[in-house]
């Protein structure tokens, strides 16, 4: 399935160098006593890339409040919390991958010095989240040199300790130096629901995708690249248009509800004064079901914020 390749095509073209003046997309509507902007970001990068300008670090310097996907405790306790059990019932993980991808996902693993005895033991999505994040490791990309994360680090800087473990999750965090708050659209609950009841079905495919699909590949990694650092709205759009293998059901799951969603926040958001700037992931924010489209369907004027040089 080429959800997930399009996901790990985003990680692994941002290990190209970055472009001498990177500028992506930004855009912001408000009424008289309300601003906010919309970032589209990619959630991992190799470190030291470059991604802010003069527009962003503005609207960054301008707004009260950073709103992001979703707030990620950092202890790994009450992360760990959040997952099922081992079950040892479950069939072996290879049997849960299309016949004849079986041989390129062994090897697969074993690149990836993963033990297929623990991936048997999780739930079929769970296993994709394990072998994410055992590509980025590969490829040198971090969450911590994403974009959110510095965002997060721009609005409040890292806390010298962690919450307890049993401690709920935050659903805004206070800056430890102003009076700048963190806020999350979703829980980390939230999200993983969302690949947790998809049907096994889908979960399977899913896992299928991590071993087929990359003839490709580079290219569809250096076209996202361009499209995203350049603010090609257009382009980061045909993107998903063009994907076969995101069925209706995944894409009104993952793209068109959640939108939904979020515009319904925003809409809402704006009898409260402040400004805000709000960053999701930038497929989000691209093509006929994006978040802008949501809003101007509700009356809502939403304006591009174009580089000084454009």
């Amino acid at each position: 399935m080429k959800l997930f390749r399009r996901a790990v095509s985003a990680l692994l073209a941002l290990l190209i160098a970055s472009p001498a003046a990177a500028a992506p997309a930004l855009w912001k509507f408000g009424d008289a006593d309300t601003t906010i902007y919309l970032f589209g970001t990619i959630h991992a990068l190799p470190p030291g890339y470059a991604w802010e300008d003069e527009r962003i670090r503005k609207a960054m310097d301008a707004s009260d409040t950073l709103v992001i996907e979703t707030l990620v405790d950092k202890d790994p306790r009450a992360m760990a919390s959040l997952f099922p059990p081992p079950d040892s019932s479950l069939p072996p993980i290879v049997e849960r991958v299309a016949p004849e991808a079986r041989p390129a996902f062994e090897a697969l693993l074993v690149k990836a010095k993963i033990d297929p005895a623990m991936l048997s033991r999780m739930p079929t999505w769970q296993a994709c989240f394990v072998l994410m994040g055992a590509m980025m490791r590969d490829l040198g990309v971090q969450r911590e040199a994403g974009v959110e994360d510095g965002l997060t680090n721009a609005f409040a800087p890292p806390a010298p300790t962690t919450a307890p473990a049993d401690s709920a999750p935050p659903s805004t965090l206070p800056t430890s130096a102003t009076t700048k708050k963190i806020e999350g659209l979703e829980t980390v609950a939230d999200q993983l629901a969302m690949f947790s009841t998809l049907s096994e079905a889908d979960q399977r495919e899913m896992l299928t995708s991590f071993a087929t699909g990359k003839s490709d590949a580079k290219a569809d990694y250096d076209r996202l690249l361009k499209a995203w650092s350049s603010g090609d709205e257009a382009a980061i759009a045909r993107q998903f248009e063009e994907d076969e293998d995101l069925t209706p059901h995944l894409r009104e799951i993952l793209l068109r509800k959640r939108n939904a969603n979020w515009a319904a926040w925003l809409k809402q958001r704006l009898d409260r004064p402040g400004t805000l700037f709000v960053a999701v992931g930038a497929g989000h924010l691209a093509g006929p079901a994006s978040v802008q489209k949501m809003l101007s369907a509700d009356g809502i004027a939403v304006e591009r914020v174009e580089p000084a040089s454009r």
